[in-house]
């Protein structure tokens, strides 16, 4: 009897000792944030603290605005330090003298890199390696960021026959240590049927060639592209960081002016005014922060889909263990594979941005799960199968861990 009391005691001691056969809850891995990047940002001559404040409030960590001159420069600068924004800088003088303006504002503590172009064509490549060359040979520790087309560019505007051709050819000749494209996949039409094949290549091209990439969401309504929803917002941010984006970027911040696509309603309109979709990047921008630990220095391992007709240029999810089998009955998802730190992650994105998608999830018994909440937390799940709903847009986050 005492034998057996003794037991019974050693074996409560047991569960409620760290180490003696408990089982800690999972959490996320420690992480970085999310870069997030304002593209055609705060204009020169709306350059003050309460600008730049008022950007980082929204949860951008990072801007770009063609400035007039290098004194601009200084001021946009000065400006974004205050609120801890990094400026990615551009401005005719970091063309005419890239060695003389990198050395004047290497040293700055809110610069974040050196904007040289946006969708050049491939004529254009030995030139911008030129140009990346002298900047990092004299600052070798910031990016150099140009931007790609997408994928529904043609043959002429790419100056490449085709898209793949494209990346590979700027990749082998220009040194830059990021890759960023843009894509506005939601139309009035629609989804854009080439997106997800648009991803994939760009980030195949990024795990062959060792450099990360930002891809974008759509922030402005412009011909033919409406004014976003959180659905649609939501859609585009998960997907990139699905396919293993390390930034993401929003094409624009401030809505531009003077231009035949008829920009309206960007976060900030063009006098200077919030509108709604301010609040929507926002939420966004602030909900991805706080799961920063799944996707940030993540390796993505497989990316599939679900779904009775798969996006061009894409393939069927194949299951891993412990995740047997993943349905989404009457609707169809991205679902990716990450690893980071010795915990593995499931990432389904619903890829209807006006409906709810059903996810019935089948387990094989072999690890434990835990399901991401939008708050980090991982809550455990219990038994061989989880049944839920993901928004329009939105993702479902499973963690494994060893």
């Amino acid at each position: 009897m005492k034998r057996s009391m003794f037991l019974l005691a050693g074996c409560i001691m047991a569960l409620s000792l760290p180490g003696c056969g408990r089982k800690e809850p999972m959490t996320l891995p420690a992480s970085a944030p999310i870069p997030v990047h304002a593209w055609w940002s705060i204009p020169a001559a709306h350059t003050s603290a309460e600008r730049y404040a008022e950007l980082a409030e929204a949860g951008f960590t990072s801007s770009m605005t063609p400035f007039p001159n290098a004194e601009a420069v200084q001021q946009g600068l000065d400006a974004a330090q205050t609120a801890g924004v990094k400026i990615f800088i551009t401005c005719p003088e970091l063309e005419s003298d890239p060695e003389g303006t990198v050395k004047r504002f290497m040293s700055h503590p809110a610069l974040g890199g050196y904007h040289i172009t946006d969708e050049p064509n491939a004529k254009r490549f030995p030139e911008l390696a030129e140009w990346v060359k002298k900047i990092q040979a004299v600052d070798s520790s910031k990016p150099c960021y140009i931007n790609l087309f997408p994928n529904y560019a043609n043959a002429e505007q790419l100056g490449n026959p085709t898209y793949q051709a494209h990346v590979d050819d700027f990749i082998a000749q220009v040194p830059v240590k990021m890759l960023s494209f843009d894509h506005y996949p939601v139309t009035f039409d629609g989804l854009r049927p080439e997106y997800y094949e648009n991803l994939g290549i760009v980030s195949a091209a990024s795990a062959a060639s060792g450099r990360p990439f930002w891809a974008f969401a759509l922030a402005v309504a412009h011909d033919p592209y409406p004014v976003p929803t959180p659905a649609e917002l939501r859609l585009q941010v998960y997907s990139n960081l699905a396919y293993g984006a390390q930034g993401i970027q929003y094409f624009t911040y401030w809505t531009p002016t003077g231009t035949i696509w008829n920009f309206h309603q960007a976060p900030i309109d063009s006098t200077g005014a919030r509108t709604e979709v301010y609040d929507r990047v926002k939420e966004v921008n602030a909900e991805i922060q706080m799961i920063a630990g799944v996707f940030m220095g993540s390796k993505l391992v497989s990316v599939g889909h679900t779904g009775a007709e798969l996006p061009r240029g894409t393939k069927v999810f194949e299951p891993f263990p412990p995740f047997s089998k993943v349905e989404t009955p009457g609707g169809g998802a991205v679902v990716s594979r990450l690893e980071k730190d010795g915990a593995t992650f499931l990432v389904v994105v619903n890829r209807d941005y006006n409906a709810a998608m059903n996810l019935n999830v089948t387990l094989d018994g072999g690890a434990r799960v835990g399901r991401v909440g939008k708050d980090g937390a991982v809550i455990m799940e219990k038994g061989d199968w989880i049944q839920t709903q993901v928004g329009p847009g939105d993702a479902a986050i499973f963690m494994t861990a060893e």
